[in-house]
């Protein structure tokens, strides 16, 4: 299952980079250079997502439209996939 959220990234005082995920209530990262930020945001974003699925009654957040998070001009918004396979239940 695919999952797409966007996340927001924007470079502190100190020329480090903040994350977060506006629909994954404390999905947040720092990092040193915005392209480790992204690679850090994915995961954060792999491991919130499989917490909520391992949840009895899991409960995904809808998804922000992009567009509405842009409007900053001293942010960047990247969409973040996550691909989570199931394989439960599976025969092999």
């Amino acid at each position: 299952m695919k999952f797409i959220y966007p996340a927001v990234f924007k470079e502190t005082e100190d020329g480090t980079y903040e994350g977060f995920f506006p629909d994954l209530a404390g999905c947040t990262v720092t990092a040193e250079t915005l392209e480790e930020a992204v690679e850090e945001a994915n995961e954060a974003a792999r491991n919130w997502i499989e917490a909520e699925l391992a949840d009895d009654e899991p409960d995904m957040p809808a998804v922000s439209d992009i567009d509405d998070l842009a409007q900053d001009k001293k942010v960047t918004v990247r969409n973040i996939c996550v691909t989570v396979r199931f394989y439960e239940g599976w025969d092999e």
